[in-house]
């Protein structure tokens, strides 16, 4: 079986370069999707509280019969939980959801700063929390600008382990990429395709041609080779299969700056912008 590399992170854990996304899967279609992926070979699932779907995500765990250390598993707090007392509750309802004693990974999903009174550092210390008792081994952030990186640094403990944002190669995310790699940040890439949007891609599709490869692959490759961490999602096992593909072939010299000069900036952006974006679900 392909050995998927890992991550440093700086809290003395790793995780794997590669996981399998449950964004947007039906709950009810969850926990099968996981285990065709546990089964092809990823050892990391990435679900959230808002997906509505980490039920799915343990069950599939259990399901594959792998020991739960086997499995990195992310989970992540909803936007409706950043005050402390809400979050401790949300906390326990995603180990409740998933059938764990803990997570290897506990992000705040958005930052939030026109809400809350601009308060994510109360959350962020509700985190801390959960990282001392051992219930999430690793604790980060999503979706974090750099000024709202730069508040956690100077009035919290812990740095995170990881910032998830978008990030692919229509939006670089640049300025964010360039100071989680300077503070010891590693970055999780989310919607690595751009939604599908660089499929198409001249750019993408020749590269692909030439290496005989699918567009898919040739993004997901980019990414691994930048020291991205990243997480396809997809419910068809051939899909899931083929983005699991991406250890026995490289990009070819000029190919990754081919694919960076793709870059648009903040046009480029698929979802919405962190400093504007304040949804709180239930």
């Amino acid at each position: 079986m392909t050995s998927v590399p890992t991550i440093d992170l700086n809290d003395g854990r790793s995780i794997p370069q590669l996981g399998f996304g449950v964004f947007q899967i039906d709950p009810d279609e969850t926990a099968e999707a996981v285990s065709a992926a546990l089964e092809i070979g990823y050892r990391h699932i990435d679900t959230a509280e808002m997906y509505r779907n980490e039920r799915g995500v343990g069950e599939g765990v259990r399901a594959s019969g792998l020991d739960r250390a086997d499995v990195f598993v992310t989970s992540k707090l909803n936007n409706g939980a950043h005050r402390p007392d809400d979050a401790r509750r949300a906390f326990e309802g995603t180990l409740s959801a998933l059938g764990f004693d803990y997570v290897d990974l506990f992000l705040i999903h958005w930052p939030l700063p026109t809400l809350y009174g601009g308060d994510f550092v109360s959350t962020w210390k509700a985190l801390e929390e959960f990282h001392r008792d051992g219930r999430a081994r690793s604790i980060g952030v999503s979706n974090f600008q750099v000024d709202h990186l730069e508040r956690l640094a100077a009035e919290c403990d812990v740095v995170p382990a990881v910032n998830q944002i978008e990030l692919h190669p229509y939006f670089l995310n640049d300025e964010v990429h360039a100071y989680g790699q300077a503070h010891g940040i590693a970055t999780q890439a989310w919607s690595p395709i751009a939604q599908g949007a660089v499929l198409d891609d001249p750019a993408i599709t020749a590269i692909g041609d030439k290496l005989g490869r699918s567009p898919a692959q040739v993004v997901l490759r980019w990414h691994i080779e930048r020291g991205n961490i990243v997480f396809p999602k997809s419910t068809t096992p051939e899909r899931i299969r083929e983005n699991f593909q991406l250890f026995d072939f490289a990009l070819e010299p000029g190919d990754a700056e081919t694919i960076d000069a793709l870059d648009q900036g903040e046009p480029g952006r698929t979802g919405p912008n962190p400093d504007a974006f304040a949804p709180t679900p239930a």
